[in-house]
């Protein structure tokens, strides 16, 4: 009898941690192959393309990144799956031996009523006290006897009832584990095959080095180009605030507010399409094909369908509005300290000085024919520190 109260709270503590822990890795593996499945339409309209082989090379690496991760998450699963196996499998042993224990004790009980009923009935037995207050006596012994063989036998109908759904519950775990083992496998099949791909266009794209550097070339023109912009639009707000190109943007009262939310959103903020994946991580980075060639990226280019406006990431003012030869038009959004960048805009729906809100459409992002690729490139800063955009943005 006393080891029900601990089963239920090792049932019920087991059940909520695992419970927690399957949500949260659910919702993770979901996100990740939503991902994936985003992804392999982003291919399927760049490989109408046969010239696209290297943003289809970004986007076949996006997609072993988020198999190898969705496989790491079915693996964690697995990992609780298996001891959840372990626990129920502890709970149902205890919950059989007390059963047992509970049945020996009840059929004890049972046995020496029956002697005792032999000897005298109950009624004699109460007749036969000395005085009236043995009488109340052994009176009262018989109810709470009665009341102790009822709640005896309730205890064991409650821990068979439970020991049941224990049991089931142990069988539906196992079935999902047998599920989890499947889509491993499967996953695993995806991510080889996807890796063999990569290989096919890796080999395509060693024998065209020279027009990746090239090409590699003309893009960090057009970086460099866009840096010098925000620079200097960050040199010449300082200096209207403060007085000073070294000094503070000096904030308003109003933007000292917005600055103050946008940083309180830090993680939650929307992302700057409504789809998209991110193919082109922030800082420094190898080039996925050229040998010891390294990027350093000042923001993320994140890949999304032909069609897809750019929106802002929090309520703001719209500071800059301009052109980077190559990378098309680019917007300057400020946000109290902080400011977003948004490049590769076909055309732009909003001018300088304009009030925006969070997520308005603020310009068409630009789709190269030539590679099938529609890919906006996103930057934060903070005063004139550039931040890590993925900190940033909603996972």
């Amino acid at each position: 009898m006393k080891i029900i109260p601990i089963i239920l709270i090792l049932i019920f503590s087991t059940s909520i941690a695992f419970c927690q822990n399957k949500s949260d890795l659910e919702k993770k593996k979901k996100k990740t192959q939503e991902d994936i499945n985003y992804t392999n339409k982003l291919l399927k309209e760049t490989q109408e393309n046969q010239n696209a082989t290297y943003n289809n090379l970004l986007l076949i690496n996006k997609n072993i990144n988020s198999r190898q991760e969705l496989i790491s998450d079915i693996s964690s699963e697995l990992t609780y799956t298996e001891q959840q196996i372990k626990d129920l499998e502890f709970l149902i042993t205890l919950m059989t031996e007390d059963l047992e224990t509970l049945r020996d004790d009840y059929a004890e009980m049972i046995r020496i009523a029956w002697k005792n009923q032999n000897k005298y009935n109950t009624i004699m037995f109460i007749l036969a006290a000395e005085d009236f207050n043995q009488t109340y006596l052994r009176l009262k012994y018989m109810q709470q006897l009665a009341d102790f063989r009822k709640k005896q036998f309730k205890a064991i109908n409650s821990l068979q009832s439970i020991l049941k759904i224990q049991i089931q519950k142990l069988q539906e775990v196992k079935d999902h584990k047998s599920t989890l083992l499947e889509d491993e496998q499967n996953e695993q099949k995806n991510l080889l095959r996807e890796q063999k791909e990569k290989e096919k266009n890796l080999n395509k794209l060693k024998s065209k080095e020279q027009e990746l550097k090239k090409n590699l070339q003309e893009q960090q023109k057009q970086m460099a180009q866009l840096q010098k912009e925000i620079e200097k639009l960050i040199a010449e707000e300082t200096k209207r605030t403060s007085g000073s190109t070294t000094g503070k943007y000096e904030l308003t009262p109003s933007e000292k507010i917005v600055s103050t939310n946008f940083g309180n959103n830090k993680g939650k903020l929307p992302w700057p399409v409504d789809r998209g994946v991110i193919v082109s991580n922030f800082g420094k980075q190898y080039h996925p094909v050229l040998t010891n060639v390294e990027i350093d990226n000042k923001g993320i280019d994140i890949s999304t369908m032909a069609g897809t406006d750019a929106r802002s990431i929090f309520d703001g003012e719209v500071r800059k509005v301009f052109s980077v030869p190559g990378a098309q038009n680019a917007v300057i959004i400020r946000h109290g300290e902080y400011l977003s960048v948004y490049t590769h805009l076909d055309n732009v729906y909003v001018s300088v000085g304009e009030m925006i809100i969070t997520k308005q459409a603020i310009g068409k992002i630009h789709t190269d024919k030539t590679e099938n690729k529609t890919i906006l490139h996103f930057e934060i800063w903070k005063g004139s520190t550039v931040v890590n955009p993925t900190g940033w943005i909603a996972k």
